[in-house]
């Protein structure tokens, strides 16, 4: 974890363009225009990003400024005769750089969410900057040495619980920013540091615009076969958006292309979509990733090596849950056995429907999704669109708040008076049962092409609770779910639903802590740790007594059909095979890739090619994320941990029991997972988390029997 301990000038400017704009002693309209936002209080409920104001040109004015008030603060630290103790430099360190995380928190969130080319371009200008700054503060001798005379005395100090975890884990981060090595290798770790930057922003940004640039326009309405009206009115909605008003134009987001290879007829036509999204990153062009990520695989190894581990994996891991590669490829290795048969086997199934359609072609990962769809159908009379008019987005939504409110007693109330950085973002206010504010929690859901995909969980600002200074989580789900129509609201599919509750539970994590410092709060865990909440909340999502109250038809408001929620049920193990073993072979992936021991840059299709046969993935499915796109790895943090999905399955599976045990909204069960999972944080050893919420150490076994593999 190489957290931003860690932008001025631009202020000065930006007042004197104001004081002619004073009117007796006020600020006119003009003057808080002008005047960075970032600089001054933000005047809005809970001090929320006021989004109205801010605008690109603020931020590296706001970068700038906020590293320079940084640099101060170390170097009051660095410079104090004082005896280093916990609060004068420990916790001195942990209240610097406020100004940094506030203006990071709405930069890197507006990136993600709502991109244009300034803010890349902005994004490019400062990542070597926010690089250096970093390795300016953990690469700080004086620093060190205060840090490490703190940490050497600590036996002596009588520290709480979390004070001791803020203790150990600043020392840890210092050694493993590179604070022990010579003043040559720290040079050389500045430089690959920054260069990693540099390349993580370049390979997401070629990724979104492959994404972008991606269409498959169809005009002869016979192309069409076999797609449902909802997915034919998204596509026409799309076309006239790109121009290609009366046509049909589907993408690689996912509510485009996921119903597309679901439901088309055309055979060659699923085959063009499916190899556009495999492909992506993959063209030798202007957003070809391959050199990329080469040259990201080899400078992870010099890294690593540099601090004295053998592979990248190796200095990943030691700080999460499984400490070890070895045990990861255990865990993997164990799960890829029965996986990988149950896939066979649903790949005879789906071969055998094809030759019941006097078909003689060989299955192909094409044809997976639409002959999954097929057999669904006919084993359980069940497919997503019987589903979907059940799954109004608002009433799923309303559904994961209720389940909320009864684990945890919390509400959820909409404010129109928050400011947001789009119109499809919603603000709701999170308040305890006695009404006490908790913290706001942002929405937004619908797929753009100013969105990278995917789903995620991320904070304006982090809940903390220094020195009796109590601050409120900011926090944001973003998701790419389809759109409404002219006529049809966002109807989702089953999968849909899960990401919402799954993203969810990460937002519970956010807003439910109740640690006293920032870096140690909400989801600043292990990385195989974090996606417990998560994960756990996707079994309300599909519970019976949970569906029957918000899964209700969109035109009539009647709950979902009892033989749909059994339909539901049984179907619950169809296709596991192919669903786990497409989750292991990008675990296995990742984790090939960073237990490198060399430099060498390898050709990444035969790399790639090699790391599959090794583990026998059959030709019939594709791995969920191949080199090119990966960017969990190459440019979203999950560099060693793609694994951590299942590995935090193994924990949310075990921890389910005990709600099943005593009852799905047992209130002594939620208040243990809300006091030593939810509200902990980082604040000690997960593990240990774990077994004061659970009695004893997560088995394996539900995790099997979840997944149909026992």
């Amino acid at each position: 974890m190489k957290q931003l301990l860690v932008v001025g000038f631009a202020l000065f400017m930006a007042l004197n363009a104001g004081i002619s704009g004073m009117i007796n002693g006020q600020p006119t309209e003009n003057m808080r225009q002008n005047v960075n936002p970032f600089f001054t209080p933000y005047g809005t409920p809970y001090d929320a990003p006021p989004f109205d104001r801010i605008r690109e040109e603020h931020f590296i004015p706001a970068y700038e400024r906020a590293m320079e008030q940084q640099v101060k603060e170390i170097a009051a630290i660095t410079g104090s005769s004082e005896t280093p103790a916990f609060d004068n430099t420990i916790e001195a360190l942990e209240r610097s750089g406020s100004l940094l995380r506030r203006v990071d928190n709405v930069f890197s969130n507006l990136k993600s969410a709502h991109t244009n080319e300034e803010l890349q371009e902005i994004a490019k200008t400062m990542a070597p900057k926010l690089s250096r700054h970093g390795d300016d503060i953990l690469l700080n001798r004086e620093l060190f040495d205060r840090i490490k005379a703190v940490y050497q005395n600590r036996s002596n100090l009588e520290l709480d619980y979390e004070s001791q975890k803020l203790l150990e884990e600043t020392y840890r981060q210092f050694v493993r920013g590179g604070a022990n090595l010579s003043a040559g290798e720290k040079e050389i770790l500045r430089q690959i540091n920054e260069e990693l930057s540099l390349l993580s922003l370049r390979f997401n940004d070629n990724v979104l615009k492959a994404d972008n640039r991606f269409e498959l326009v169809i005009e002869d309405r016979a192309d069409l076969a076999g797609l449902p009206e909802n997915v034919l009115a998204a596509a026409a909605e799309t076309a006239a958006e790109r121009g290609h008003d009366g046509k049909w134009v589907f993408t690689l987001h996912k509510p485009s292309l996921i119903p597309f290879l679901q439901y088309s007829e055309k055979r060659a036509l699923r085959e063009k979509m499916l190899k556009g999204y495999i492909t992506r990153g993959d063209h030798d062009d202007a957003v070809d990733n391959k050199k990329i990520l080469r040259r990201m695989a080899s400078l992870r190894v010099k890294r690593a090596n540099l601090l004295g581990y053998r592979t990248h994996a190796d200095f990943i891991l030691e700080k999460n849950m499984a400490k070890t590669p070895d045990r990861v490829y255990q865990l993997l290795e164990q799960l890829w056995k029965p996986a990988l048969a149950r896939a066979k086997t649903e790949a005879a199934e789906l071969q055998a429907c094809i030759g019941r359609e006097g078909n003689d072609f060989k299955l192909e990962p094409w044809d997976w999704w639409y002959y999954a769809e097929k057999v669904k159908k006919e084993k359980y009379a069940l497919d997503d669109e019987v589903l979907r008019p059940y799954f109004k987005l608002e009433n799923v939504r309303d559904g994961a708040f209720a389940v909320a409110g009864r684990l945890y007693g919390i509400t959820f109330t909409e404010r129109d008076d928050i400011p947001v950085y789009h119109p499809d973002v919603k603000v709701f206010e999170v308040r305890e049962a006695d009404g006490r504010h908790i913290g706001l929690f942002y929405t937004d859901y619908y797929v753009r092409s100013s969105k990278r995909g995917g789903a995620w969980k991320s904070v304006y600002r982090k809940q903390s609770n220094m020195e009796g200074e109590a601050v409120t989580p900011l926090i944001c789900n973003t998701c790419n779910f389809p759109r409404p129509t002219a006529g049809t609201p966002s109807l989702l599919t089953l999968e849909n639903v899960e990401t919402l509750f799954h993203e969810f539970g990460h937002g519970l994590h956010g807003l439910l802590s109740d640690c006293r410092y920032n870096s140690l709060s909400g989801t600043s865990v292990p990385r195989d740790f974090v996606e417990l909440p998560s994960q756990i909340m996707e079994n309300w999502a599909t519970s019976p007594e949970v569906m029957r109250f918000y899964a209700r038809h969109y035109l009539t408001g009647e709950a979902i059909p009892d033989d749909l929620i059994e339909k539901i049920q049984q179907a619950s193990l169809f296709n596991q095979g192919f669903a786990t073993v497409e989750l292991l072979a990008a675990s296995f992936l990742d984790m090939d890739w960073h237990t490198l021991t060399d430099e060498a840059e390898r050709d990444v299709h035969q790399f790639e090619a090699a790391s599959m046969d090794r583990i026998g993935l059959i030709p019939e499915i594709v791995v969920r994320y191949k080199s090119p796109y990966f960017r969990h790895i190459f440019s979203g943090g999950y560099s060693s941990g793609y694994y951590s999905y299942i590995w935090a399955e193994v924990l949310d599976a075990d921890a389910f029991q005990a709600f099943k045990e005593h009852g799905l909204f047992d209130r002594d069960t939620a208040a243990a997972f809300r006091d030593n999972i939810l509200a902990a944080g980082n604040s000690d050893d997960p593990m240990t988390l774990y077994r004061r919420f659970r009695g004893a150490e997560p088995k394996i076994d539900a995790l099997l029997e979840r997944r149909g593999l026992n």
